[in-house]
């Protein structure tokens, strides 16, 4: 079989694999950039309670492989089974692509949190202390001064750990999940051709490629010399 008839008899399977590849990805990086905003403040201002575990957690999940983070939450919550099944959440841990979206929330909102500490940092201390001056309450002042800015700084960054997040669904195939490499290793099982992988291989990159863009078109959209231009 040439790598076209592959293609053709085979599009439907890495279609849908593609499609749980944007979920894990997308979804994930969504939800941790729910998490990452509030973390981040706690992380550079907060108390030594409640700043401590982050950084105890950040240090964690950046210093460990993502492969061991997903076989701790899908293996090891097996270990605690009696508790699960008590609070009622052992119908959530014992699906794999629950352990799966959970581990890359839980990575993917760890580095989010440390490129927005740094974005958080780059913001100049006398736009913030103008804001002061005028009277803003800090909600205000996060929400119209401080966080613009800091993402403006950190959003060249954030594209970049959201791809290597769409990498890193990979691998979810190795706990039963059929994202886009689950897809291609039954299809190669199938048909022993190497030419499934190079199929994969570009589907990761056309898929990281369209990200590139949208990603550099938000950031245009983001920058203030566009909105000091006019243009929409």
């Amino acid at each position: 079989m040439n790598p076209i008839e592959l293609l053709i008899q085979y599009w439907p399977n890495y279609l849908e694999g593609l499609w749980v590849t944007v979920q894990l990805a997308g979804v994930g990086a969504i939800l941790a950039a729910f998490l990452a905003p509030m973390l981040a403040i706690v992380r550079l201002n907060g108390h030594p309670v409640f700043s401590i575990p982050v950084r105890i957690y950040v240090s964690f999940i950046r210093g460990t492989p993502m492969l061991a983070q997903l076989f701790l939450i899908y293996y090891g919550s097996g270990q605690f089974r009696p508790f699960l099944q008590e609070w009622g959440l052992w119908s959530f841990f014992r699906e794999p692509y629950n352990c799966a979206m959970l581990t890359f929330v839980i990575s993917s909102t760890a580095y989010q949190i440390e490129i927005l500490r740094g974005g958080l940092m780059g913001v100049p201390a006398g736009e913030v202390e103008a804001a002061k001056a005028v009277g803003m309450s800090p909600v205000s002042l996060y929400r119209r001064v401080i966080f613009p800015h800091a993402y403006r700084i950190a959003w060249p960054a954030l594209g970049n750990e959201v791809i290597l997040l769409i990498k890193a669904s990979a691998l979810a195939s190795v706990v039963t999940i059929f994202d886009l490499l689950g897809e291609t290793r039954l299809i190669f099982s199938k048909t022993f051709d190497l030419s499934a992988y190079l199929w994969a291989a570009l589907l990761y990159l056309a898929l990281t490629a369209v990200l590139v863009w949208g990603w550099r078109r938000a950031e245009i959209l983001l920058s203030p010399q566009f909105f000091k231009s006019g243009r929409t």
